[in-house]
């Protein structure tokens, strides 16, 4: 049985994950509701020291692919989702543990988005108008569930 803690991380997540696939963006409902959530559940499950843990996670998630936004290759709303989801997963070491997973992750989808472009430019198949970025919300989504998973 999963905790209330992962459910919201997992829901929020898979939110974002379609929000962004479908519209490549993602609302502030989505990124400002976790981060509410994050910070609502750890105060009411451990009082102050939960709320600062999780206020904690959400600085830290916000901060952790900032310079990325501010150079133009990620979106904000990527930069809300994984600071709502640190706010979800509650303290600095495991927000950072997800921005982390979420790098590797994020990695490796843009490994396969290039190979994948690269197959279809050899096959000579017509081009379709392409964005140069990829999703990023399934890869921060992956970083905070692997990061659960971790702790587990």
């Amino acid at each position: 049985m999963i905790s209330l803690q992962e459910g919201l991380t997992l829901g929020f997540g898979a939110a974002a994950v379609v929000e962004d696939l479908r519209s490549r963006t993602i609302s502030n409902w989505t990124t400002v509701g976790a981060m509410a959530a994050g910070i609502v559940y750890h105060a009411a499950t451990s009082g102050w020291t939960g709320l600062v843990s999780s206020l904690l996670g959400l600085l830290v998630g916000f901060c952790a692919f900032l310079v990325f936004y501010l150079k133009g290759g990620m979106g904000g709303g990527d930069i809300k989702l994984m600071a709502g989801l640190g706010s979800l997963l509650g303290g600095a070491a495991a927000s950072g543990m997800a921005a982390l997973f979420a790098a590797g992750v994020g990695g490796l989808l843009a490994c396969a988005v290039l190979a994948f472009r690269w197959l279809r430019a050899f096959i000579r198949r017509p081009k379709t108008p392409e964005s140069p970025f990829i999703p990023y919300a399934p890869a921060i989504t992956a970083g905070a569930w692997l990061t659960l998973l971790a702790g587990s």
